[in-house]
């Protein structure tokens, strides 16, 4: 029989896994359907998660996390799958604010209350600072891999500053392992702020991948 830990484990990762693939959003009577029939038939607890775990295997794939789902998160659309996902790993890996001491998921409770948001979505390259280069196009300045949660205060300081002088300020009240841990959970590479625009959003899709797929592993180790 499964245990009440193990069962919640699955469901987490099947909610995961489900709430990033959009997989009841379209037709989801005709999905729910198909996913029961598939478990109609089973009597036992371990047959349930075993299908469960087949159907996540599916869907997860090695294509899924290196190709799909950076390919899917080159977009503007603020209600990507993709970058909810992104956030919901952020807080179960406990990461922190980028250039903070707090933790994501501290300032994303919707306990805490302050007359402006405690995060705030930041362009790290600074949407004037690239019109200023030559990029225009909406869906470029506003993509996913452009944005990051910082605090608001540190949104307001940074404003329209190039991120190659903004980035080395802040860089440099933290040590080398917190900069480190910032940097790998918020799918940054060492010296992001030199790297060329579409190197860098290229380059951080990938890595914010990688987290997304951290946090769902995250959930089966619990």
């Amino acid at each position: 029989a499964l245990d009440v830990s193990s069962l919640r484990d699955l469901m987490a990762r099947w909610f995961f896994m489900s709430s990033l693939t959009g997989r009841y959003t379209g037709s989801p009577e005709t999905r729910m359907d198909q996913d029961l029939a598939m478990l109609r038939n089973l009597s036992r607890p371990e047959g349930f998660a075993r299908m469960l775990e087949q159907e996540m295997a599916a869907v997860l794939t090695q294509d899924y996390w290196n190709v799909t789902l950076p390919n899917e998160l080159a977009t503007a659309s603020a209600r990507n799958t993709g970058q909810f996902a992104y956030l919901a790993a952020l807080c179960i890996l406990d990461a922190p604010v980028l250039y903070s001491q707090m933790k994501v998921r501290d300032l994303l409770d919707p306990a805490t209350r302050a007359k402006k948001q405690a995060l705030e979505r930041h362009h790290l390259f600074p949407k004037k600072y690239l019109e200023r280069r030559g990029i225009s196009d909406r869906r470029d300045i506003n993509q996913v891999a452009n944005y990051v949660l910082v605090e608001w205060h540190d949104n307001i300081d940074i404003g329209d500053q190039p991120p190659v002088e903004y980035a080395p300020q802040y860089e440099r009240r933290f040590t080398t392992q917190e900069l480190g841990e910032m940097y790998y959970f918020h799918a940054l590479p060492e010296r992001w702020y030199t790297m060329e625009y579409p190197t860098f959003l290229s380059e951080r899709r990938q890595r914010m991948a990688g987290i997304v797929r951290q946090g769902f592993e995250r959930l089966s180790q619990r």
